[in-house]
């Protein structure tokens, strides 16, 4: 063969390959013909079929394994006083300062595995455990069950987000274990393709112009996720179905698009903040808050994970050998970093050159540089707060335009809030976004100072000196507090900011998990 011929066969061979890699298709999941139910919830049911794979999904019942910020136990997130299982080292100490006069302030823990979704919602103190109702609307079922669909079914979607919580507690609406999130919420049981369930991701969607059952598989491998480890919020009636849940992505999913979303949507009076939405009044500063949820796809999405292409499940469910021979896709949906395998099960099979011990090092140093401003967003964040509760109280000279510095403080003050809460709620501590995440958490400064600048200026600067110093000597954290504690008027006194919160009436507790004791 001459050589011009070897040359031609060699280029020839080139350009087959490149087009075969160009055309590549996506790798296809396997069919399935279940003979299920078509509205078959229950997870044993299910777990049946795919014995191998609900062996690892029974594996989020571990509740012990730690990583250096996050991990199983259910420590009490605002407690870094007390070790594990109690308190964290890496806990926020002012949690309940910023949400007093709200349910989170309550309680707020650490998530454990989503096998324990239903029984760790029925004995959280969010959910009123002293009456019949419970306190909150049936929206805070959405993700933590696959009956979703079905209770509207039943209640019809204008109804049935506004019921009451514990209309749906007993053991005869629901199963701690077998009703918990599980197979249902992501497959279609008859053929276990990927599907959306939630009403708030479908109708988000739709609203940009979108059709998850027109999306590729690998779309599909993080929107699944998507339908709760997103930022939502409870809607108005003014708007549709009372309390129903909605994802605020209408201007763009990034931190200052939603706070923009915020500006509409809501219904508060308050002068300056007309229409606004708004989840709760703080009582100390009197600023109009959003309780931000779990912002972990918008922090993904432009990542450099997410902008890669990469799903959560390459990382949150990597594929593990069953019995030493076949390859599943894990159950298990936790932290990479638990294990040395599950380290290498998820970020090896991109980073091969790379050590497990190097790749852990690399994410936590990111956490550390992200929790450090995280915390000094939080701090700001409370200082504001204190400076509009002295001004809004000051009765010497003021500025002739107290007025509106008042409400550009008050505003500065549900900015800065927004901003630290939505790095906060994220359970990545900025691994998914480092930039957004340190982005963030600078917005949150910047706007907590400005409160602070408008309400000295509201008073001549009268407040200052009783801003000075270390914002933990002038408001000291809240370690302790619960609605049976604010049942208690002489724990209110006990505390600057808790003064300003109302006694709860007395009583007994009506609830034990799924039985009503009284």
């Amino acid at each position: 063969m001459s050589r011009c011929s070897t040359l031609y066969l060699l280029l020839l061979a080139s350009c087959i390959a490149l087009f075969s890699c160009s055309e590549a298709e996506e790798p296809l999941a396997p069919k399935y013909k279940t003979g299920l139910a078509e509205k078959e919830l229950r997870n044993s049911v299910i777990g049946k079929e795919f014995p191998q794979q609900y062996a690892t999904y029974q594996r989020n019942n571990e509740s012990e394994i730690m990583t250096e910020y996050k991990g199983s136990v259910p420590f009490r997130k605002n407690d870094n006083v007390n070790p594990l299982p109690k308190g964290f080292k890496h806990a926020q100490p002012y949690l309940k300062n910023l949400w007093l006069g709200y349910p989170f302030s309550f309680e707020y823990n650490e998530a454990r595995g989503h096998t324990y979704a239903v029984k760790d919602i029925l004995e959280i103190d969010r959910i009123s455990r002293y009456d019949e109702k419970g306190g909150l609307p049936s929206t805070c079922w959405n993700c933590k069950t696959p009956k979703i669909p079905e209770w509207v079914e039943q209640h019809g979607d204008d109804k049935f987000w506004a019921m009451p919580f514990n209309t749906f507690r007993t053991a005869d609406k629901i199963s701690m274990n077998d009703h918990t999130i599980g197979c249902a919420n992501c497959h279609n049981p008859q053929t276990m393709e990927l599907a959306i369930t939630s009403f708030p991701l479908d109708e988000a969607l739709k609203r940009q112009g979108k059709d998850w059952r027109k999306m590729s598989r690998n779309e599909m491998r993080s929107l699944v996720c998507a339908q709760c480890h997103v930022e939502y919020y409870f809607q108005e009636a003014k708007y549709g179905p009372n309390r129903k849940p909605v994802f605020p992505w209408d201007d763009g999913m990034d931190p200052n698009q939603i706070y923009s979303y915020y500006k509409t949507h809501g219904i508060a009076e308050d002068k300056g903040f007309e229409g606004q939405f708004f989840d709760f009044r703080h009582p100390v500063s009197k600023s109009l808050i959003i309780k931000v949820q779990h912002p972990e796809y918008e922090t993904w999405y432009d990542g450099p994970h997410g902008a890669a292409g990469v799903s959560c499940a390459d990382c949150h469910m990597p594929y593990v050998r069953m019995d030493g021979k076949r390859k599943v896709s894990s159950h298990q949906w936790t932290s990479p970093l638990k294990t040395a395998d599950s380290v290498n099960n998820a970020c090896r099979q991109c980073h091969a050159d790379k050590t497990v011990d190097y790749l852990k090092e690399r994410v936590v140093y990111t956490q550390n540089k992200t929790f450090e401003n995280l915390l000094s967003a939080q701090d700001m964040s409370v200082r504001a707060h204190e400076a509009v509760r002295l001004a809004g109280e000051w009765s010497e000279s003021k500025n002739a335009d107290y007025d509106r510095l008042m409400v550009q403080a008050r505003e500065m003050v549900r900015k800065g809030q927004f901003y630290w809460d939505f790095l906060s709620a994220e359970n990545s501590v900025g691994f998914h976004n480092p930039v957004k995440a340190l982005d963030t958490a600078q917005k949150s400064l910047e706007a907590s100072q400005q409160a602070v600048a408008y309400a000295m200026q509201a008073t001549n600067y009268g407040i200052a000196p009783k801003l000075e110093g270390d914002i933990k000597e002038i408001v000291p954290p809240i370690l302790e507090w619960s609605r049976e504690k604010q049942m208690d008027k002489e724990n209110l006194e006990a505390h600057v900011w808790t003064k300003y919160l109302k006694p709860l009436p007395k009583a007994e507790p009506m609830w034990h998990l799924q039985d009503k004791i009284r």
